[in-house]
Parts: C-alpha cells; structure tokens; sequence
C-alpha cells in the first residue's frame, strides 16, 4: 500500500477521510458477538461507557466533543453494503461456511442501527456513554475506540510542518520494518493482527498489516479487523470478548447462579455456534478459580485467550490443567494478546514451542507504535490505554475482576461481592501499557 502519510495528514481535508469507512471497520469478534446475542438475548437492555485508564493524559484537552461527535455520526449513519453481506454469507470463517445465518445478515441489512450516546467532560477525560437494546449498543466498541484513537493522532499531526510529519513517518516506518525483520523466517511463528481499538489511524492500519503479510507471508494467519479481511482477501482473526461472561454475570440472581455464569455462556455459544470457535477466555473473573472448577467438557474446547495474566504464567496453568484432565496440551491453541511486541512475541514462541499450538495477537504496538518518533519529541502520538466495558445489563451493575487488579471495573460493593463468590487466587498486579 503505497500513501503519503506526511501529505495526507498536511492537506487532506479530513472531512473527506471519515475514521470509520465501513461498518466491517471492526473487529470480527463483534460480529460473531453480535449475532449471539441477536439469537440470544435481542431485548436484553445495557450501558456501556469508553474509559481512558492513561490518567495522565487529559483527553478532553485533546479530543473536542464537537469532532467526535461529527465522526460518531458519520457511523451512525453508515450502513451494510450489499457486498459486504454477500461476502458474511458465503465466505469461509475457520474452514467453516454459513457462520452467519440468513436471518441475522437479513437483520443487519434491513434492521440494525447503532444506539444512541452521549458525550460528556469529567476531570480532563471524556465521558463517552450508551444506552439502549444490546444488539443496539455492542458495535459500538470498537467504533468509539477507533475514532477516539485516531482524534487523538489527528490532532498531534494538526501541530506538526509538512516537514516534521515526513520524519514522523519516516521513524516510524523504519521502526516497524525493523520489527517485522526480527520476526521474518522464524520457523513456525503465527502472527496475527489484532490491533484496530487502538489504531494510530485507519491508514496506518491497513499500511501495517500489509507490511506484516509482505514480510511473514504464511507466518501472517490474518486480522482482526473484519474490513481489512474483505478488502484484502485476508482470514478474519477472533470469536468473543469479556463483554458476554459479564452480561451473563450481572443477570444472576444468586451467588450460585453467579458463579455458574461463566460456563453457562460456554454453553450458550457452543450451542450457537454449533461446535466451532471454541476459544475460551477465562480471565474475567480470574483464569485459576475458572480452569480450577470447569465442568468436564470445558476440556474439549480448542484452546484459550490469554489476556491480563502474564502470559507464560497463563500458559503454562492451562497446559497443566490440560495434562491434569487427561488432555493433550499440543493439540490446543493458545494466544497470548495483552499489550505484545516483538520481544514477547519472539519469546513466549521459544518457550511454548512443542507444547502447545502458540500464537500472538499482535495490537497496538503493531498499529499504534509512534514513542519516540516525534521529532520535537513530544508525546502527543503515544498509544493511549483505551478500553469500552459494558456497565450495566438490566438495570444490574456488571463487574470484571481479571487477573490483573489494575484492570478490575465495576462499583466497589459488587467487585467485593464478586470477590467472595470467585475468589482472587491466581490474581496479581501487573502494570497496564496499552
């Protein structure tokens, strides 16, 4: 992909250039999270919010309300395209075909639409808020984060010459070409792109994961980003989120029924799903106490996600809960995601080498890598650590306790409560990047 950053970002008229071209501008997990839901819970009321937890950058100072809400409605206003819903329909997703039933494509043809927000300023950080049906307000994610995300570039770039954006780019092309050269001919490395939420721009995006596909070829398994995978011809990357084992949390009515909503959602999408893309993650409420008391046909799911417990740690808990079930660890998948670079990647592929089928997620420090490149030095182009996490379902508030403490939400009366049902053993307190 051939584009002139620096002349782009200098004269282009960014009206012209929406965040968000496409409502497949996201990642492929929401769609298959979408259609769950669709089938599962289509009158189900929730709330959601955008979170920067980079406290130190004020990003109200940063981003105006009136050029986030102008991009919120550009894809408020966007719909699916005839070809967009043929390719869904009749493309291959994991060797699999007809992963989208006719009636969920003909629901997003005729029927979906995106819920309505609000925008507020709370101590230097945008408030950015929804409210409404589920299927309503679960798009949104990746939306919002995306055009936040690249607000924030936009405005760095609007301060830069014409001159200084070619060194930006320059540094940071060189950048990642030096990455991509450390992971070139690594015999079996799998690398996928899981880095749109947090994007320094779509452009760049699209510039990065062509960069990686030239580079890796086969080492390449595709992307996360579900218009990225159709324009290019790509394998789209991914299958559920902690957004569903919270829903399914908050609607328990029981310190049992509590505990028991985390395998009932497994349930629940291997029956929607009708066997395929069983990949679990099992952080939301702590991995140890989850594979500690999983029911025996949990075993059978293909692999897990690990997400905000270091990932050898992570990995080497499931391998010994595989071996300790009677499972074959080498038989299973396991992808590591949280915050990866080159150094981790290259890494966590030695160390799980002949144990388990490992691959990376590759995020935001493939899409979004920019310290240091400034060339007055500044930090304006810095990753941000942005998430957007349901908050209620029902009127209930919701709960994440992770691995992590340093990525638990929820109001603190429930996280104590939800403490006592799972327990916090196994939970550790990392620092949070990105």
């Amino acid at each position: 992909m051939n584009v002139n950053f620096a002349e782009r970002a200098h004269n282009h008229n960014w009206k012209l250039d929406p965040i968000v071209r496409s409502l497949l501008d996201t990642d492929f997990y929401k769609l298959l999270m979408l259609q769950f839901i669709w089938k599962n819970f289509p009158r189900t009321r929730v709330t959601s919010e955008v979170h920067n937890r980079t406290l130190s950058v004020r990003l109200a100072e940063r981003v105006g309300a009136a050029a986030l809400r102008e991009q919120m409605e550009h894809v408020r206003g966007l719909r699916y395209r005839k070809s967009e819903l043929v390719w869904l329909a009749g493309n291959s997703f994991y060797g699999v075909r007809s992963i989208f039933e006719p009636g969920f494509l003909d629901w997003l043809e005729h029927d979906f639409r995106l819920s309505e927000y609000t925008i507020d300023e709370q101590d230097g950080q945008l408030v950015l808020r929804f409210d409404g049906l589920w299927t309503a307000v679960t798009m949104w994610e990746i939306y919002a984060l995306a055009i936040v995300s690249e607000l924030k570039t936009r405005a760095a770039l609007a301060e830069m010459r014409e001159l200084e954006l070619d060194v930006l780019y320059a540094r940071a092309k060189t950048r990642l070409w030096d990455k991509l050269e450390r992971l070139r001919g690594v015999p079996g490395l799998k690398v996928s792109d899981f880095g749109t939420r947090r994007r320094h721009s779509f452009l760049w995006q699209e510039y990065a994961v062509g960069a990686l596909r030239a580079v890796l070829g086969e080492g390449m398994t595709g992307t996360s980003n579900t218009a990225l995978a159709y324009k290019h011809d790509l394998e789209a990357i991914g299958t559920n989120a902690h957004e569903l084992p919270m829903a399914l949390a908050a609607m328990a009515t029981t310190d049992a029924e509590l505990k028991a909503s985390q395998y009932r959602v497994l349930e629940l999408w291997q029956r929607s799903y009708g066997g395929s893309l069983l990949i679990m993650l099992p952080d939301t409420f702590g991995t140890t106490q989850f594979l500690e008391d999983a029911p025996e046909w949990v075993l059978d799911w293909t692999g897990q996600r690990a997400d905000s417990k270091p990932p050898m740690e992570a990995g080497d808990e499931y391998i010994d809960w595989i071996m300790r079930r009677g499972g074959d660890s080498k038989t299973k998948r396991l992808i590591a995601s949280d915050g990866l670079d080159v150094d981790d990647i290259l890494t966590l592929h030695r160390y799980f080498e002949g144990r388990i089928r490992f691959s990376a997620g590759w995020g935001t420090l493939l899409t979004n890598d920019f310290r240091g490149c400034h060339p007055r030095g500044e930090c304006t182009l810095e990753p941000l650590s942005l998430v957007c996490k349901l908050t209620s379902v029902g009127g209930r508030p919701t709960v994440k306790l992770s691995d992590n403490v340093n990525k638990a939400v929820g109001p603190r009366e429930e996280v104590e409560r939800y403490k006592r049902v799972f327990g916090s053993v196994g939970v550790g307190l990392e620092a949070v990047l990105v």
